[in-house]
């Protein structure tokens, strides 16, 4: 991607992004690819890097863990691997080790299913493989110290077996002098210590010609000198030999490792670098989680419809400070490709110009971008700028004359891939001349098919933005009331500056006021006027549309509570349903299987008995009573479902139930303990112990 002037990234403030994104580095890979954060214009490049940070940003959030712990900076030992004659130590295989260890892990995370699932993550490791040779070949001659085992070659063991001899050997000799010394009072508290790697006695100065022996040294108070004894001169000199011929056998078992993994060391270089490469989307992933940053639609074109857009470092200053962020809403398309923002200093103009900007930086570095995920970003080849006073002492321009040199390069150089951003258009010169050429530069963009955002106050370019194809006006809102700005962009009408506005809110004399409004064309200050007061009967549109939403998301709510009450409801009276069906069942099956019983008992009781006829009369009966037992319980329910139970004296008049049969009549004679009921037309007498008084349910 271009860029004009060459400063642009600093002014668009794309440098602190790439500093907050090295912080998130472990790696120095990483940290380094990240300082030097590539701009792509390329639709697959971008996409990828998008995706891959989309995907880890996924993993992250949904707590699952990739196995990527390595950090260190192995450049030095690979590089080594590929000298011939080059000797690493054992630290610097465990630090190969621990790579291997950390590359296998990541190929065992990426199994079919993940494959599948992360697919640009994927590419990172797609075209390599894990060798397992190469940890099996140090785990043959380190251990996990990164010492050389005693077995890495027979040499190596025969050598330290030896050292391990004269050392015990020696030990036992010293402890033996040592003992003798003590008791003749010759030694110092220390009693002994070492001296050019050999062991030696720590003699009173005095006594010092007591002792045969090495001269090593003494202590710096002179008080104490140190002793080899002669008895252990041999010993000592055979260890130190002995640790000679190890030394020389551990670099050569070394040396010969280095040799056969030098066969490996493209591999180990591509490990290392997939390391830092998932060390990079890991901290894409984690800044993207802090500005709230997600994955817009890419189209291979320009084209930008931000939806609730935020400047991502004004964003993590806010939320650091507990205040509300305001994000930006706009479009720019064929259509629509420059858009002219108007209203009052500080009301963000230039804010709304930077967010736009930086987004689309970081968008085309594959970074996720603080906007909402329905989003649409398309690709710029070329970005030019023009902020603040860019005044150059050093060839003796004006202001306004370095801003001309600016829009000079503009207009011969912007073309259909060029995205532009010009803060107070025509400024630093005479307001009508500098108007007049704001115009000229604007009709140019403008035919050149170029997309940019340009902050003015000048009345001219409002006017033009709706006549001129491709250029469109929008305004910061400001609350009039108040005297503060609100930094929302409205696009579609232009701003007014309240010029008068904040000077009569400030308490500015009427007069003074007053003066200055007649010195101003009756037009443009009736325009003004008109700007301001549509701005502020937008506002109150939109503080009522507001309060209208809030109602219908209101309503939306109670009409949802309602309808889980009837589906609360429904539920409850179905499972009462199925709950009386399933009691029902259940006494059939219970009479089934009852019935089922008993004829099996019947059938082997036919079986034996020779008289089949009176068993046969049995099973007749059976049936019968269970057919009448059915007919007498299905009235009985009947009955329970017109009458119900009440107690009391029984007397002439009453209603009646049998408890046996269950069948109702009215009492019409008492004699003694009987009664003699009417039921239906037939007249009975009945035990009045054997009745109950019921009444009619409602």
């Amino acid at each position: 991607m271009k860029f004009f002037p060459e400063s642009a990234l600093v002014q668009l403030e794309y440098e602190k992004v790439k500093a907050l994104l090295a912080e998130h580095c472990r790696t120095e890979y990483a940290k380094t690819k990240a300082n030097s954060l590539r701009i792509h214009t390329k639709k697959e490049f971008i996409e990828l890097e998008l995706q891959q940070s989309n995907e880890f940003k996924l993993i992250s959030q949904s707590g699952l863990y990739f196995p990527n712990e390595f950090v260190a900076n192995l450049q030095k030992e690979i590089k080594l691997l590929g000298i011939p004659g080059a000797v690493l130590s054992g630290e610097q295989f465990l630090h190969i080790r621990r790579l291997a260890e950390n590359t296998n892990n990541i190929f065992r995370w990426f199994d079919n299913e993940r494959r599948i699932a992360y697919p640009a993550m994927t590419k990172v490791v797609h075209n390599t493989y894990y060798e397992k040779v190469i940890n099996e070949l140090i785990d043959d001659i380190l251990d996990e110290t990164g010492s050389v085992k005693d077995n890495a070659s027979e040499e190596l063991e025969k050598i330290r077996m030896n050292l391990y001899r004269k050392r015990n050997e020696l030990r036992r000799v010293f402890d033996r002098i040592v003992s003798k010394l003590n008791k003749q009072g010759y030694l110092a508290d220390i009693e002994e210590s070492f001296m050019n790697g050999r062991r030696v006695l720590a003699v009173f100065a005095e006594q010092k010609r007591m002792i045969k022996g090495v001269l090593h040294g003494e202590s710096d108070s002179r008080r104490t000198t140190f002793i080899e004894p002669e008895e252990t001169t041999d010993l000592n000199n055979d260890i130190f030999s002995l640790e000679h011929e190890e030394s020389r056998e551990v670099y050569r078992i070394l040396r010969t490792l280095t040799q056969k993994l030098s066969m490996y060391a493209s591999l180990l270089k591509t490990w290392h670098d997939i390391a830092g490469e998932f060390d990079f989307i890991r901290a894409k992933a984690k800044l993207a989680i802090d500005m709230g940053g997600n994955y817009p639609q890419v189209f291979d074109k320009a084209h930008i419809h931000l939806i609730n857009a935020y400047h991502p470092l004004l964003l993590l200053y806010n939320g650091r400070n507990n205040k509300p962020t305001i994000p930006v809403n706009l479009t720019l398309n064929d259509k629509q490709r420059i858009l002219v923002i108007s209203g009052p200093n500080a009301g963000g103009k230039t804010v709304t110009l930077k967010t736009v900007g930086l987004l689309q930086l970081m968008l085309q570095s594959g970074l996720l971008v603080p906007v909402h995920a329905d989003s649409e970003m398309g690709i710029f080849k070329q970005v030019m700028i023009h902020i603040g006073d860019t005044q150059s002492l050093e060839f003796e321009l004006s202001t306004y004359s370095s801003h001309l040199k600016n829009m000079k390069h503009f207009m011969e150089n912007a073309n259909g891939k060029t995205l532009f951003f010009i803060d107070e258009l025509g400024s630093g010169s005479d307001p009508n001349l500098g108007g007049a050429f704001a115009e000229v530069i604007m009709e140019e963009l403008a035919h050149k098919h170029s997309f940019g955002i340009v902050t003015t106050h000048y009345l001219n370019l409002k006017v033009m933005a709706n006549k001129v194809p491709g250029i469109i006006n929008g305004a910061m809102q400001f609350d009039e009331k108040n005297l503060l700005p609100m930094y929302k962009l409205i696009v579609g009408k232009p701003g007014s500056s309240y010029t008068f506005s904040i000077a009569e809110r400030i308490g500015l004399e009427k007069r003074l006021i007053k003066k200055a409004k007649e010195l101003v064309d009756e037009d443009h200050f009736t325009l003004d006027k008109l700007l301001n007061r549509t701005e502020q009967d937008l506002q109150k549109i939109d503080k009522e549309k507001g309060e209208l939403q809030k109602l219908l998301k209101e309503n939306e709510r109670l009409k949802k509570e309602m309808q889980q009450v009837l589906d609360k409801e429904m539920h409850l009276q179905e499972t009462e349903k199925l709950r009386l069906q399933n009691k029902i069942s259940e006494e059939k099956i219970a009479y089934l299987k009852d019935m089922e019983r008993r004829l099996k008992a019947m059938v082997i009781e036919w079986r034996k008995a020779e008289d089949k006829d009176s068993v046969v009369k049995m099973i007749q009966a059976l049936l019968f009573k269970q057919k009448e037992k059915m007919v007498t319980e299905k009235q009985q329910k009947k009955m329970n479902e017109k009458f119900e139970e009440i107690g009391g004296d029984i007397v002439v008049g009453t209603k009646v139930r049998m408890k046996q049969n269950r069948q109702v009549g009215i009492v019409k004679e008492l004699r003694g303990k009987k009664a003699l009921l009417q039921v239906g037309v037939m007249p009975m007498t009945v035990s009045i112990k054997d009745l109950v008084a019921v009444k009619d349910k409602e």
